[in-house]
């Protein structure tokens, strides 16, 4: 017998019929002896709808002004997991399992007090413990939480990815299951390169790394979370047959295991191929090299919210001049030009430069800390296929390259066969 959460996304309860076929997932569990508990989303798009309605609210009220208190915007939109929690719990219970439905204020989950993107403090998951105990399914409505306001207050985008984890640390579960619209992790994105592997295992370091880098199927903060408290998390589809074969595998389900580096016997030199679109560059040129230049760049940038990634410097012969290049979203451009416009006398730069619709094409592996050569086979990969690169980054497991947006599908196929990842 195992304590297994089990989290579920807005695809794969995106209706009745899709929130009966969650349930037999989680009967599965039940049937084998299991202790579970059940963490949902809201239905695919109704998140969007509640969060539509509260920024219309205004304009029908006759403002212009986009105001609404954020305690009452997370007062709304929380209401869709809300709803996914009791019908899975009536699924469950229309199946003679006892179940029970739980909102964040209920268990409680408790946040700091940034409504719309609070961060989870704490969990007391003493009764949830108790009640799996006695064989009860507690169905956990993601997403939110309890703030020291005693308001309810909702953890951001992929907060469900997050509450799960969180909960699983809280309840000491031997897994979480995180259930998609995919199998797993892929070397990297099948669309792209019909030849990418489903991985069977990647460490908490790649899948960060993976995730922060443009992979879509798990969200970073539950990544973090997970490799911070060694959390060992499945990626499963909910869509494959619950009954089928080796689904109710304890200790080797179908699907990609997220774990510690150690529980990984064979290390790949590179484990995946990540990339992110609608990237652009910004080049200050001709910056006087002295101290704190950096700093009034940045600094601005930050308090704008802007997420600054890429960052090269280059520094002129007599080290008087510098050039900074950085690259931000391609959506953040003309914020982020505005802003460096209105600091521009204490930057002190001589031109400012911008291109948009690059791509950041990444190489990820645990391998590559020891061995030598990687970037090497990289550019001169790419300069065979004549895709020239603007800028590069790098770290003990990652290398990360700006190049044309056009050139972004042949960059990932051309890098996924140079390190061999389309063979099985």
């Amino acid at each position: 017998m195992a304590r297994i959460v089990m989290k579920f996304g807005g695809t794969s309860v995106a209706n009745l019929e899709r929130i009966y076929n969650v349930a037999r997932h989680v009967k599965r569990e039940v049937d084998a002896g299991h202790e579970v508990a059940v963490v949902v989303s809201a239905m695919s798009g109704k998140t969007n709808e509640l969060v539509g309605w509260v920024e219309n609210m205004p304009k029908v009220a006759g403002s212009n002004a986009p105001f609404y208190d954020a305690r009452e915007y997370d007062a709304v939109v929380a209401s869709g997991e809300q709803v996914t929690s009791g019908l899975l719990a009536i699924a469950l219970q229309s199946m003679n399992i006892n179940a029970r439905s739980w909102q964040g204020w209920q268990i409680p989950i408790k946040t700091d007090n940034a409504h719309g993107a609070a961060r989870i403090l704490d969990i007391d998951g003493a009764d949830i413990i108790r009640r799996m105990g006695e064989g009860q399914v507690a169905v956990i409505a993601g997403f939110q939480g309890l703030g020291p306001d005693n308001r309810m207050a909702t953890l951001g985008r992929g907060g469900s990815d997050t509450s799960a984890v969180a909960i699983a640390a809280a309840v000491k579960a031997d897994r979480c299951d995180i259930y998609t619209d995919v199998d797993g992790v892929y070397t990297t994105d099948p669309r792209i390169e019909p030849k990418a592997r489903r991985l069977k295992k990647i460490a908490f370091e790649e899948m960060l790394e993976m995730a922060s880098l443009g992979a879509k199927v798990l969200q970073v903060r539950s990544v973090e979370l997970a490799m911070v408290h060694k959390v060992r998390t499945f990626v499963r589809s909910s869509f494959e047959d619950p009954d089928a074969p080796g689904m109710g595998d304890l200790l080797n389900p179908p699907g990609t295991l997220i774990c510690d580096e150690d529980e990984i016997v064979e290390q790949e030199v590179v484990t995946g191929i990540a990339y992110a679109k609608d990237e652009a560059q910004i080049s200050l040129r001709r910056l006087a090299d002295r101290p704190g230049v950096s700093a009034a760049i940045f600094g601005p940038l930050a308090e704008a919210h802007i997420n600054v990634d890429m960052i090269v410097q280059n520094i002129s012969e007599d080290g008087s001049k510098t050039d900074m290049t950085f690259t931000v979203p391609s959506g953040d451009v003309d914020k982020a030009l505005k802003v460096l416009s209105d600091n521009k006398e204490k930057v002190g730069y001589d031109v400012v430069q911008s291109e948009s619709g690059l791509v950041k094409v990444s190489v990820i592996g645990i391998g590559m800390r020891s061995h030598a050569g990687v970037a090497a086979s990289a550019f001169r990969a790419l300069a065979e296929k004549g895709i020239n690169i603007k800028a590069i980054t790098t770290s003990e497991i990652k290398i990360s390259i700006l190049i044309d947006g056009p050139y972004a599908e042949l960059a990932v196929r051309t890098l996924h066969s140079a390190y061999g990842l389309d063979k099985s």
